[in-house]
């Protein structure tokens, strides 16, 4: 598991102005940690140029077309993957690549899924108290549901096991993607870790997150998740 292949995944939409500097620092963070590892750049449609600025790098761009949603982005992502851990980080440079390594090595012990937390520790963090807000009630639902209690349900910086994401039998198409991979991950009894990870307040543009609709979605998954197989 040591040497294992690592696809670190980035979904992104209307990020030329980040998208750079977060592949720079990935690549940086990657080599550094010695495992062979990918790349791969999910353009979500983006109307910038966002797909020209990452196909200046050596990593893969795939394009959905049109927007389709970060759930889908992933997906995408997800099945082109080669490696035996998935990591996922988001283009808009809230999280820090230098953490990376401190989401795989909980794998290494034993671990299936960890999970960066906005909300451990003493970390930067840049969360609205909106957020904050919604982010404790969807984790006080999950909590009712399974019975385990999670700081962060709604993070996007991850490291998967390949073999447990594909069980995970995912079809989320927006944001509720990371409510999905929560509910499933801790409802099928894989081992779930929390990291503290720091979290950068976006530099531009503002969040893609639909504050009504997207919540709606997020509940619509949590009790799809729970009560099917």
């Amino acid at each position: 598991m040591e040497h294992s292949v690592i696809s670190v995944v980035v979904p992104a939409y209307n990020e030329e102005k980040t998208i750079g500097e977060v592949l720079s620092k990935t690549m940086q963070v990657m080599e550094n940690f010695g495992n062979p590892y990918e790349i791969i750049v999910v353009d979500d449609g983006s109307t910038d140029k966002t797909r020209e600025a990452a196909s200046s790098y050596k990593v893969t761009v795939l394009s959905n077309g049109t927007n389709k949603g970060k759930g889908y982005a992933l997906r995408k992502g997800f099945k082109h993957a080669r490696g035996q851990i998935i990591v996922t980080l988001d283009a808009d440079g809230s999280h820090d690549p230098k953490e990376i390594p401190k989401l795989i090595e909980p794998l290494y012990n034993g671990a299936d899924i960890t999970a960066g937390s906005r909300f451990l520790g003493n970390g930067k963090n840049s969360t609205t108290k909106l957020n904050k807000l919604g982010n404790k009630i969807i984790n006080a639902i999950i909590m009712t549901l399974t019975g385990r209690y999670v700081t962060d349900s709604q993070t996007g910086f991850r490291a998967i096991k390949r073999e447990v994401l594909e069980r995970l039998n995912l079809n989320s198409e927006r944001y509720e993607i990371e409510t999905e991979l929560t509910v499933k991950g801790l409802k099928n009894g894989f081992r779930y870790v929390e990291v503290p990870i720091d979290c950068k307040k976006r530099r531009y543009h503002y969040s893609k997150l639909r504050l009504i609709v997207d919540s709606a979605k997020i509940l619509e998954t949590i009790l799809r998740a729970k009560f099917t197989k």
